[in-house]
C-alpha cells in the first residue's frame, strides 16, 4: 500500500478558569442575642469567640433554596457577560433541596432559562462546592462541548433547625454562592482531590423525609428527626488533620507549597480551627479568608459565597494562587487549587 501517513491530531489542554462569582443572603438577619433569648440561656462567648459567628441569616416565610440559588446565579452570570443561552451545563450542589424530586437544578435551570444546558444535583453535603467545582473543570477538560459551566452551592438549612436545640440553631445559616467556569487556554484550576470515610454517615443530617424514614405522624409527633441533628461527634483530627494533610496532597500534585498560597477557603464552621490550622501549616491567619462573622455557616454555600465576598472586596488579584477546603456530613471532604486569572476576567468577576 502506498500514501502518506496521516499527522497526529494536536491535543491542546483546555484549562477552566472562573470569570464571574456571585452570592445571596436572605434578607432576615438572626443575631446571637435573639437566638440566647429564644433558647432561654446564653451562648457567648463561645458562638462569637470559638465559632466566630456573630449574625447570621434566614429565609424567610417565603423563601427556599432555589430563590437563594437564582439570584446568586444571575449575579455570577452577570459578572461573567454570560447570557442564560451560553452556559453549557448547571450544576447545583445542595443537601437542602427545594424537593426530594425533581433536583433543585432543573428548578433553576427553568428560572435562568439556560435553554442549551444539562443540569443536575450534586449532594455531597458541606464538601458539594468543591466537588461541582472539581466536576466542572473535568467536564471542560474532557468535552470540548462544554465551555461554560455554572456551579452554584445553595443552602437553607433553617429549615430543618430545631428550634430547642442550641447545638445546631446558633450555628447553621443559609445563603447561596455561585461562579462561572469557563474554558481556557491559560491555566485556572491546577490540581483537585475528594476524600470520603462513610464510617461517619450517621454522625450528622436530617435523617427523616427518605426512603430510610419516610414522614410520618409517628415521626412528627416524636418532633426530632426531622431536624438537622448532631448524633455521633466527629473526632477534632477530622479537620485539624484532615484538612493539611488534603491541602498538602492537592499542592504536590500543583507544584506549589504551603507558602505560596497567597488566600485560603476553609469550610466556615468554626474560625478556631482555622486559626488552629493554619497555625499548624505555619501560616498567618489572615491569609484565611473568613465570612462567618456575619453570615454564619452556610455549608455547601459557604465557599462560593466567601470567594465573591473576597473577590467583590478587592482582595483576589491576578496571579494569586487560591486554595478551596471544604468538608462536612458523609463524612465528605474536597480540596481543589486554583490560579485566579484576573488578566483575562479583568474586573468582570468583582463588577
Amino acid at each position: 500500500m502506498t500514501g502518506s501517513t496521516p499527522t497526529p491530531r494536536t491535543l491542546v489542554q483546555r484549562e477552566a478558569i472562573i470569570t464571574g462569582t456571585g452570592s445571596y443572603v436572605p434578607m432576615r438577619i438572626v443575631t446571637n442575642a435573639e437566638l440566647a433569648q429564644q433558647l432561654g440561656e446564653e451562648i457567648e462567648p463561645f458562638v462569637s469567640g470559638t465559632l466566630g459567628i456573630e449574625t447570621r441569616h434566614w429565609c424567610g416565610p417565603n423563601e427556599s433554596t432555589a430563590d437563594l440559588a437564582e439570584l446568586a446565579a444571575r449575579r455570577a452570570m452577570e459578572a461573567a457577560k454570560a447570557t442564560p443561552e451560553s452556559i453549557d451545563l448547571l450544576i447545583v450542589a445542595t443537601d437542602t433541596p427545594e424537593y426530594i424530586s425533581p433536583s433543585t437544578a432543573s428548578v433553576l435551570h427553568g428560572r435562568l432559562g439556560t435553554t442549551n444546558a444539562g443540569t443536575f444535583d450534586l449532594n455531597t453535603g458541606c464538601a458539594g462546592f468543591v466537588t461541582a467545582l472539581d466536576v466542572a473543570w473535568k467536564y471542560i477538560r474532557a468535552d470540548e462541548r462544554y465551555r461554560k459551566v455554572l456551579v452554584v452551592g445553595a443552602y437553607a438549612m433553617s429549615r430543618y433547625l430545631n428550634p430547642r436545640d442550641k447545638k445546631t440553631l446558633t450555628i447553621f445559616a443559609d445563603g447561596a454562592g455561585a461562579v462561572v467556569v469557563e474554558a481556557s487556554d491559560q491555566t485556572g484550576v491546577l490540581a483537585s482531590e475528594l476524600f470520603a470515610d462513610g464510617r461517619y454517615c450517621h454522625g450528622m443530617g436530617v435523617f427523616a423525609g427518605g426512603t430510610r424514614t419516610p414522614i410520618t405522624h409517628e415521626i412528627l409527633d416524636e418532633d426530632v428527626q426531622q431536624y438537622l441533628r448532631f448524633v455521633q461527634k466527629y473526632p477534632a483530627s477530622v479537620n485539624e488533620e484532615g484538612w493539611p494533610r488534603i491541602v498538602k496532597s492537592v499542592l504536590g500534585r500543583a507544584n506549589a507549597s504551603v507558602e505560596e498560597v497567597d488566600i485560603w477557603f476553609w469550610t466556615q464552621v468554626n474560625r478556631s480551627t482555622i486559626d488552629l490550622v493554619m497555625g499548624g501549616l505555619g501560616l498567618p491567619a489572615s491569609r484565611a479568608h473568613t465570612i462567618m462573622h456575619k453570615w454564619g455557616y452556610t455549608g455547601s454555600a459557604c465557599l462560593p459565597m466567601a470567594l465573591d465576598d473576597a473577590v467583590r472586596t478587592g482582595r483576589v488579584q491576578d496571579g494569586q494562587l487560591l486554595m478551596f477546603t471544604g468538608s462536612g456530613a458523609g463524612l465528605s471532604m474536597g480540596s481543589l487549587a486554583m490560579r485566579w486569572r484576573t488578566a483575562v476576567t479583568g474586573a468582570r468577576a468583582g463588577a
